[in-house]
């Protein structure tokens, strides 16, 4: 992958998305269901596309909420939904189209009290906190949410995701059976959409006070106060600004919010390493700016527009790596200062750095290793089998104090205060901590590269055997797994794993895009992980 020279640079004023013909094209534009790219497709979170392809239009959006609400009648699901959005252009008139819809089936909608944008976490916590309350559990008074958003792509994009009664991700059933349902209504050229301009069975709810004021649930707030840290948070433009302000006032903490702009075209977004505008807290080229600042804080944070994921600054480290933070917050967590179960496990997906297996294995903790997808994580957070939940794309959420689930969705925020909770308690910043991780089990390096490949290799590479890999050694040493399910819970992980001693491969195919993805880490230095990944490709082709 080639870095763009623009990376981590002011984006250029004349490359911004054109606004106003962005919404006109989600209007105007009639997906063509014979054409692969315009159809609805669910991947692991939901359906995302531009209307400017012709792939996020009103007329997806109104077809995939007819279908969720089909899905709702034939499950019996009869109480509120909690619907949310974010800041990108295309979440406004989305979020209208899927009223008209929801009032068209009569469904009770929960929108925010203020009007504002809400984020994927205070969807989940609000779904949570409903069905809590449901002890019979009868399903026609359970919750249900719609969140839209296409979390941290590019501007022109839109996106839509159903989070189920579980408050998280619906599962591949769910979802499979939404997307077929929506095509075929495409299809039919809507003839079946029901819809209704009214403003029927809206309620306004205030998802601000209740997730904000809950967070002493979740995290130690008044460490954080106590210590006096300087914190710094960037919303990258998006829905957790007003969130951020909130917890800032009502916790009475010291934390200066360093970019209060929102503007549809994210214009003031440093672009990505691809010269692309891209809103991913986990990127040091789009977070330049805070970085930029580090000196000022303590620590400092960051999340994406719809605050399912995190990035974590430090005056030291910078940005750090998401696989170094998951594997400090679970070294803390676990380590003594949260007392959930001892049968509370360690949640991680193959494509996860394999330091977090070293220390959960030195906390005496299962682990719970499952295919990409925060979905697998849901039931364990819900029923507290699992303490916490992570992917590498800095995504995670993990149990209240008193063990019970918080958000079965990623929480970018809960994250980012549990940084600050860290480097209060421990007056060492999460970058510290993993520093003292790898002075006890080893410095890994990770990389992750994209490798283009057909359809039909695609497709060749998500079916592959463990008994079509025909090496028996990785970089020199011997093979000691060949993984395509997931040692969690079965389920296959559309590609493969490779794992000796010192370093694993994993290879799987993109669910959007022409390449597959080849994931690799070693704990014996840069020479070693350019081996594997050689050697990877060398397999996958092999196997293809």
């Amino acid at each position: 992958m080639t870095t763009s020279p623009k990376a981590g640079r002011p984006a250029d004023p004349t490359t911004l998305v054109d606004i106003p013909r962005l919404v006109a094209a989600y209007q105007d534009r009639r997906p063509d269901v014979s054409v692969p790219e315009q159809r609805v497709t669910f991947g692991t979170s939901g359906h995302r596309g531009s209307s400017l392809r012709t792939t996020f239009t009103e007329w997806h959006v109104l077809a995939i909420t007819e279908a969720i609400c089909r899905h709702r009648r034939r499950q019996g699901i009869g109480g509120p939904l909690f619907l949310g959005r974010d800041t990108h252009a295309l979440s406004e008139p989305a979020f209208h189209s899927v009223l008209e819809v929801l009032a068209g089936h009569g469904v009770d909608t929960m929108v925010d009290s203020a009007g504002g944008w809400t984020p994927t976490p205070a969807v989940s916590h609000a779904i949570i906190e409903h069905n809590r309350g449901q002890r019979d559990g009868r399903p026609d008074r359970l919750a249900d949410g719609i969140v839209i958003t296409p979390s941290h792509n590019p501007p022109e994009d839109g996106g839509i995701k159903y989070n189920s009664p579980s408050g998280g991700p619906a599962d591949t059933d769910v979802t499979g059976w939404i997307q077929d349902e929506a095509n075929r209504l495409l299809a039919g050229d809507l003839r079946e959409v029901r819809r209704s301009s009214d403003g029927g069975g809206v309620h306004r709810h205030d998802y601000v006070v209740q997730y904000c004021d809950d967070l002493p649930a979740v995290v130690d707030l008044t460490a954080i106060g106590d210590a006096g840290l300087k914190l710094g948070v960037d919303p990258l433009g998006g829905s957790s600004l007003v969130y951020w302000r909130h917890i800032a006032d009502r916790w009475r903490l010291d934390l200066e919010i360093v970019n209060e702009r929102i503007d549809p075209t994210f214009g003031f977004m440093p672009v990505d390493w691809d010269g692309k505008i891209r809103m991913d807290c986990s990127s040091p080229k789009a977070m330049a700016g805070l970085i930029g600042l580090r000196e000022r804080f303590d620590v400092a944070f960051a999340n994406d527009p719809d605050a399912d994921r995190h990035g974590i600054v430090t005056r030291a480290g910078g940005l750090l790596n998401p696989n170094h933070y998951l594997a400090a917050a679970i070294s803390y967590l676990f380590g003594g200062h949260r007392r959930w179960p001892g049968s509370a496990a360690v949640g991680k997906t193959l494509v996860s750095s394999s330091m977090i297996d070293r220390v959960a294995a030195d906390l005496g903790r299962r682990l719970f290793e499952v295919p990409v997808g925060f979905k697998w994580f849901v039931d364990g957070l819900l029923d507290g089998s699992l303490g916490f939940g992570g992917e590498e794309s800095a995504g995670a959420s993990f149990l209240r104090l008193d063990s019970g689930a918080w958000s079965t969705d990623k929480d970018g925020l809960t994250l980012a205060l549990l940084a600050a909770e860290m480097t209060a308690r421990l007056g060492a910043d999460p970058g510290q901590l993993y520093g003292r991780l790898t002075e006890r089990f080893g410095e890994p390096r990770y990389r992750r590269v994209d490798a283009p490949a057909t359809p039909e290799q695609k497709e060749a590479l998500r079916r592959l055997s463990p008994g079509q890999v025909r090496t028996s050694k990785l970089a020199g040493e011997p093979i000691r797994q060949v993984l395509t399910t997931a040692p969690g819970n079965g389920a296959p992980i559309g590609g493969v794993k490779v794992v000796a001693e010192s370093g694993w491969f994993a290879a799987r195919p993109s669910g959007t895009e022409d390449v597959y993805k080849v994931y690799a880490e070693s704990f014996r230095g840069d020479d070693h992980l350019d081996r594997i990944l050689e050697e990877a490709q060398a397999v996958v082709s092999a196997a293809r």
